[in-house]
């Protein structure tokens, strides 16, 4: 995961606390330890990619564009990064191997499934009231619950 994710990700989950009140950049990169030049190129991201609002002035800042429970981690992520697990830019399905490395694809299409079952179903608003959905805190305490139906794609 890039650094620009990581502090997507980051922000946002202090947009999610800040509901609908405007938080300047300078509120989020200190609240966030993140670079506040840096922070301010994502929430340009965020915006024209229609998951976060801004407004100028002496009583503005930036809020999320819909409710924190309908923005997934995925949806951030593709924000600033773009489609989940691509090769070289490209989508798994797209890709062709020859000989002894022809699986592979299959494996880049098997991990793309499995980051998603996890991405798309946390939101911001789990991640910022720490109440994340029981498949994903399964994982952490057993790793072998990826056998679960939950996250079979």
């Amino acid at each position: 995961m890039s650094a620009r994710v990581d502090y997507a990700l980051r922000a946002s989950a202090e947009l999610a606390v800040g509901g609908e009140r405007p938080v300047t950049a300078v509120q989020l990169a200190e609240a966030q330890q993140i670079p506040p030049k840096f922070l301010e190129n994502i929430l340009s991201q965020l915006r024209r990619s229609g998951l976060v609002r801004s407004q100028r002035g002496p009583e503005g800042g930036y809020w999320l564009a819909r409710p924190a429970n309908q923005i997934s981690l995925a949806d951030i992520i593709r924000a600033i990064d773009g489609p989940l697990v691509g090769v070289r830019g490209e989508r798994p399905e797209h890709l062709g191997y020859e000989g002894p490395a022809r699986a592979l694809q299959t494996v880049w299409i098997a991990l793309r499934a499995s980051e998603r079952a996890i991405l798309e179903q946390v939101t911001l608003a789990d991640v910022a009231s720490g109440e994340l959905p029981p498949a994903v805190n399964k994982l952490t305490e057993d790793p072998a619950a990826w056998d679960s139906p939950a996250f079979r794609p």
